[in-house]
């Protein structure tokens, strides 16, 4: 993977930042909550990369899945608590939020009957789908989701390798009110080459509305670091009329 940061900043330029961007929309930043940050330090050290970076406003999303993260708003939003007085203290400032990152599982399904959902922005809701087979409950979960007044977004569908080259596929979850939110990591390569493929084809068809980071630790900062000073990935990226700002 790190010769191939090397290849993609050969042509670089370190005034590149993500203020184009402005809001990021997909990150595990709270501590000890899901499989992102283990403890404060790590959550504080990726808040500062942030902001060197020139994110202005970071709205964070655990995990919440059946049986493996089963999060709740109050677990949430007792975390996202801490991580702010940790901030304060600190005097670091930027503006964040907690939403939640939730697995189209059993559980959704519960808490969308029960309207019991965290969201961001105009009732926008992060969701994703298994990596292993395609699901077969999409089509009737994202149409009640919408019937509820919700906007979906599906998270990194360029990792969704089953998907892997069928843009009509994506072309259709579109067509159905569902915005798509690319991970700009997998323009690293660090999902592989298959995911950073059908990234670059997303992005050629105009078929991306948000942009996340989906990191995870601080380790994942230098990553984006690399896409940044990639003057070919910037411009292909800084052309998108994303929809991160208006939130």
């Amino acid at each position: 993977m790190f010769s191939f940061l090397k290849k993609i900043t050969g042509n670089s330029d370190l005034s590149n930042d993500f203020s184009f961007i402005g809001t990021d929309i997909h990150s595990h930043l709270i501590p000890g909550i899901d499989d992102g940050c283990v403890d404060m330090e790590s959550s504080i050290q990726c808040i500062e990369r942030f902001i060197a970076l020139g994110y202005k406003k970071i709205i964070t999303t655990p995990h919440i899945m059946a049986d493996v993260y089963p999060n709740t708003p109050e677990i949430i939003k007792e975390g996202l608590a801490n991580l702010q007085n940790e901030l304060n203290n600190r005097g670091i400032s930027i503006e964040i939020e907690a939403a939640a990152e939730y697995k189209i599982d059993d559980l959704f399904v519960d808490l969308l009957e029960k309207d019991n959902l965290l969201t961001f922005g105009d009732k926008h809701i992060l969701v994703e789908v298994s990596f292993v087979a395609a699901p077969v409950n999409m089509d009737a979960v994202l149409f009640s989701l919408l019937t509820k007044g919700y906007k979906p977004i599906l998270a990194h569908p360029e990792r969704y390798n089953y998907w892997a080259g069928q843009m009509a596929v994506f072309e259709k979850i579109r067509s159905m009110g569902c915005y798509l939110q690319l991970n700009l990591m997998s323009l690293s390569n660090h999902y592989g080459p298959r995911a950073r493929k059908t990234a670059l084809e997303l992005l050629d068809k105009g078929y991306i509305d948000f942009f996340g980071t989906d990191v995870h630790r601080p380790a994942d900062l230098k990553l984006l670091e690399a896409v940044l000073h990639s003057n070919d990935l910037f411009h292909k990226i800084s052309n998108v009329q994303s929809l991160n700002k208006n939130l």
